[in-house]
């Protein structure tokens, strides 16, 4: 599993994610607020952002950037993928991740990945 960082505009990071996440690119996008201070062709820009956190198995990063190329509306958007410590991760998740990119109908199910509802 790797971690794949992106930052879009509000307005396209909720559509960017739902479509990741329905084509099974990725597993799952947290979306997190920001504000974003950057230099871009020599001006200085200030502007509120979502940080976007995507969950990807290791063999669909190269899916992943194509995709995320496309959708995005940057000219250069940010990409930033970054290891996992799966030693030290629940092995439950990281089966959950992988599943979750592979193309319907081929998804495997783990006996380590039972899905439990929450407590209320």
């Amino acid at each position: 599993m790797r971690l794949a960082v992106t930052n879009a505009p509000a307005e396209h990071a909720h559509r960017i994610a739902r479509t990741l996440v329905e084509d099974r690119v990725v597993a799952c996008v947290n979306l997190l607020p920001c504000h974003s201070v950057y230099r871009w062709k020599d001006q200085v820009l200030d502007e509120p952002e979502v940080t976007m956190l995507m969950k990807v198995s290791d063999d669909g990063v190269e899916r992943l950037r194509t995709v995320l190329q496309g959708l995005h509306p940057y000219e250069l958007p940010e990409f930033i993928v970054l290891p996992v410590d799966t030693a030290g991760s629940l092995g439950a998740y990281l089966d959950w991740v992988d599943d979750g990119c592979r193309p319907p109908g081929t998804a495997a199910v783990h006996p380590s990945a039972e899905i439990r509802p929450r407590p209320t």
